[in-house]
């Protein structure tokens, strides 16, 4: 759970509720908290949403598998429990 404030997914409207079905993770049905937290702020939500996305399929000398791998090296070294 975020100690940032944040607000709820049944409580999106407006430009937040637009961007709902991209950022929800459609396995689990609910958006990850990293997203959560950017509820206040829409435009930030789009920003990290599309940086992401950039980041893991916008390389096209790697694999997706290899992007994974990095991001989870990476966090490894941040020590990021998420």
């Amino acid at each position: 759970m975020a100690w940032i404030r944040t607000i709820r997914e049944d409580e999106w409207v407006g430009d937040l509720a637009d961007r709902y079905a991209d950022v929800v993770d459609k396995g689990h049905g609910r958006v990850d908290n990293i997203m959560q937290i950017h509820s206040l702020n829409p435009t930030g939500m789009g920003a990290h949403d599309a940086l992401y996305r950039s980041a893991m399929a916008g390389t096209p000398g790697l694999r997706k598998v290899e992007r994974e791998l990095i991001a989870l090296v990476v966090s490894e070294i941040n020590k990021c429990e998420y």
